[in-house]
């Protein structure tokens, strides 16, 4: 009889932590992040009445009696399954999309969540701005000009430095592409019908020097008159200054004392070779014009000579249509579409990208890459310690943290301007709820019926 009380009691208790953990998710429906929790149970020990018995030549086997001595917590689990992905539009807000954690550092020890709603600090630090926990990852070295991040290293702080500085670049290259035009050709004002002029063309380009200040490329290309396929180029900088900017064009040897040079087209209309004044002849791979001048307003040498910039024109590729000037019977395109100079610029805003790196935008229009987001993994995520604030912490049944870039080692990927909500269903919960509570009350019964049965029992004396 009293073992009926007992399991009953087991039967309220345990249902109680299940209607505590369905409170507790239902609760977090809105908690970005968050992953749902799920109670198993199992059955205690049972008490043997009769063992079994084996059968033999006069009699089958018997099987055990058994008395159930009621149940327990099998297991609380933490379901990591994804989340709906809630747009938001805030750079800074991260979302994972797959497997994988957000890494945060408070003091030596790291934490990690799957709620990714990031700010930054006065400092420009990538924070949890709900404990200031930091974001980690890897931040960009400079390497030869060019940004490298190493990921084989060990995490660190993100810093963001908004409103810093971007400091000139002096235009080192020029590309053009633009077609000069095969019938080029014009009729003189007056003159007879045989006595023509040339057709000019002109393009022009904004560079930079090394202060960032802009500067004028004026590049007059002419049809040489008499030879098939040649053009003299002449060109100037800062045209319309008053004090000229002593501009000289070479090819290959810097030996040419002029601003001009000569481009030669195949009969196919591609380019052939540059040659300049003084002879030098390029005509392989691609056709560099060295434009050197000075720059005005800059202090001296020894030699009271101004300081020169020298810029390479890249007139494309030997035989090759693509990004490369060419000469066909079209009208003149003016198409000078890249140079690589720019003047001083500050941080104005930034983007992240599905593999965490993050992309900063200069009001100079440059991008440089600042750092990478990094993400952790486990073999056993389920062994995580929930550490609240939408945090987990390592344990021993969880493996030690696996951490690099997203797309690696099975890690999903990161989605910038959006946050994961809640896994909770709360048509599920509310299903669970009603399960939960018909057996408390299922329980409830148990113990309410064994004491009537223990009351009948001691009023069998009367």
């Amino acid at each position: 009889m009293m073992r009926s009380l007992f399991s009953g009691v087991s039967g309220l208790q345990n249902h109680q932590i299940r209607m505590d953990v369905i409170g507790n998710n239902i609760s977090n429906v809105n908690t970005i992040g968050f992953k749902k929790g799920r109670v198993n149970f199992q059955d205690l020990l049972s008490q043997s009445m009769q063992g079994a018995a084996r059968p033999t030549n006069e009699l089958g086997g018997v099987n055990p009696k058994q008395v159930g001595l009621g149940m327990s917590v099998a297991s609380i689990d933490t379901l990591h399954l994804q989340g709906s992905l809630q747009t938001t539009g805030k750079a800074d807000d991260l979302a994972i999309n797959g497997n994988g954690f957000f890494v945060l550092a408070s003091g030596e020890k790291n934490f990690y969540t799957r709620a990714g709603a990031f700010g930054l600090d006065e400092n420009g630090t990538l924070v949890n701005p709900a404990n200031g926990m930091r974001v980690q990852g890897w931040m960009a070295q400079i390497v030869e000009g060019t940004a490298f991040i190493n990921t084989a290293a060990d995490v660190e702080d993100l810093v963001i430095p908004v409103g810093s500085k971007d400091p000139a670049a002096a235009t080192t290259e020029v590309y053009l592409a633009c077609n000069l035009d095969k019938n080029a050709t014009e009729i003189l004002p007056g003159a007879g019908p045989d006595v023509v002029r040339q057709g000019t063309w002109t393009v022009d380009k904004d560079i930079y020097d090394s202060f960032g200040v802009v500067h004028t490329l004026q590049m007059n290309f002419t049809k040489v008159p008499g030879i098939s396929n040649q053009w003299q180029a002449e060109v100037i900088v800062d045209p319309e200054a008053e004090t000229p900017a002593n501009t000289l064009a070479d090819i290959g040897a810097v030996n040419n004392a002029t601003n001009l040079f000569t481009v030669e087209f195949d009969n196919l209309g591609r380019l052939l070779q540059v040659i300049d004044t003084q002879g030098d002849v390029l005509n392989t791979g691609e056709l560099l014009a060295q434009i050197s001048f000075d720059v005005a307003d800059t202090t001296p040498d020894a030699g009271g000579a101004l300081l020169r910039q020298t810029v390479n024109v890249n007139l494309g590729e030997v035989g090759s249509y693509t990004n490369a000037m060419t000469q066909f019977g079209e009208s003149f395109s003016t198409r000078a579409y890249s140079q690589n100079g720019y003047t001083m610029g500050y941080l104005e805003n930034f983007n992240i990208d599905q593999s965490g790196i993050i992309t900063g935008i200069y009001s100079n229009g440059t991008k440089r890459v600042v750092g990478q987001v990094a993400l952790a993994s486990f073999t056993n995520p389920g062994g995580l310690e929930k550490a609240g604030e939408n945090t987990y912490a390592e344990t021993n049944n969880s493996g030690e943290a696996l951490v690099s870039e997203s797309g690696v080692a099975g890690k999903g990927k990161i989605v910038s301007g959006a946050l994961e909500m809640s896994n909770v269903d709360l048509a599920e919960q509310f299903t669970d709820m009603i399960i939960t509570q018909r057996g408390f009350q299922a329980n409830s019964r148990t113990i309410q019926t064994s004491d009537q049965m223990l009351q009948e029992l001691l009023t069998l004396k009367r």
